[in-house]
């Protein structure tokens, strides 16, 4: 078995060393958050940092890299209009959504630049992706900024959730493989997961059974 030490680590190349650290913890979410600016551009990027955060109220969480080293249109655009929209990544949508991690200008839409069309529920003027089968409005709840590298931990919480109607099993429970929902293996590698079990909540001293 490889080993790696933080002596290794640090001394690597910076893509061989990005590769690696993005990787070794396992696969991530793959989700497109959607973003409106002051100025009425669309804004549409992947993110991998996604995070459950509670149910009750129901919170998510995700990572903003540091603002000083890039500018960040995603947070910029939360922070002026306080609601953004998180859209699930179908295989058929692999390609143009890791498109949308491209450095564009911020005047740029990257509505404009792939095959993506900006979809607005119930009047709401941040836009989702049309054709996502899991969306989410959400709203800014707070940020913690991660003093070690300069990057922010933002925290939203789940005002609306839109899920395609076949997804929906039994006691609201979302299957996801369903939609070939993808997930994100390191920076450009993606997913598709299959269904294996459902288990039983887990008891001391009792056998866990499946339920499917």
């Amino acid at each position: 078995m490889k080993k790696f030490d933080t002596d290794s680590i640090a001394t690597m190349s910076k893509i061989p060393r990005l590769n690696l650290i993005n990787s070794v913890t396992g696969y991530k979410s793959a989700n497109l958050i959607g973003t409106i600016s002051k100025e009425g551009i669309l804004n549409v990027a992947i993110f991998s940092s996604i995070t459950h955060l509670g149910s009750n109220p129901a919170l998510l969480g995700f990572m903003i890299r540091p603002i000083a080293s890039t500018p960040r249109d995603t947070y910029t655009n939360i922070k002026d209009n306080q609601y953004f929209t998180v859209n699930h990544i179908t295989k058929a949508m692999i390609a143009d959504a890791h498109h949308t991690s491209a450095a564009y200008d911020s005047g740029i839409s990257e509505f404009e630049k792939t095959n993506f069309e900006p979809e607005f529920l119930e009047d709401q003027k941040v836009p989702f992706v049309k054709g996502s089968p899991v969306q989410l409005l959400c709203k800014f709840v707070n940020e913690y900024p991660i003093l070690e590298n300069g990057c922010i931990h933002l925290i939203a919480s789940i005002e609306k959730i839109y899920v395609e109607d076949e997804l929906l099993q039994k006691e609201n429970w979302v299957r996801l493989d369903l939609a070939e929902v993808v997930t994100i293996n390191g920076l450009d590698a993606y997913a598709v997961p299959n269904l294996i079990d459902r288990m039983e909540y887990a008891r001391p001293d009792q056998p866990t059974k499946s339920m499917l």
